[in-house]
């Protein structure tokens, strides 16, 4: 399964987007049962994609999160490929589509499409 990697403060935030290319953020909260049942399929839509770097945000604890990407409900999902945004979804979205998406920008961003 696709690695997540915890991003517990917005300053690890911004050094993920600035070390990796392709960069998917997972933005939830403890409590949201939406998050928790999301997350599974979201890393398993990744898992594909290893060169897509995956980091989880509980913004209870990195409450600057939702200032800095204009976030209002979660789970939100940020596609950012060169530190700009590609993609935004949340609540309840639609898996084939992110998917569908998620391979356009892997194949358009990575040398060898794979």
């Amino acid at each position: 399964m696709k690695d997540i990697h915890e991003l517990t403060s917005i300053e690890m935030v911004e050094e993920a987007i600035q070390q990796h290319e392709l960069v998917f953020l997972y933005v939830s909260r403890p409590e949201c049962s939406v998050c928790h049942a999301l997350l599974p399929k979201i890393r398993a839509v990744l898992e594909p994609y290893p060169s897509i770097y995956l980091g989880h945000i509980n913004a209870n604890e990195v409450e600057e999160v939702a200032s800095k990407f204009l976030i209002f409900t979660v789970p939100t999902m940020l596609m950012l490929v060169e530190q700009k945004e590609y993609i935004r979804a949340d609540r309840f979205a639609p898996l084939e589509r992110l998917a569908e998406q998620l391979q356009q920008i892997h194949s358009m961003f990575t040398e060898d499409g794979e």
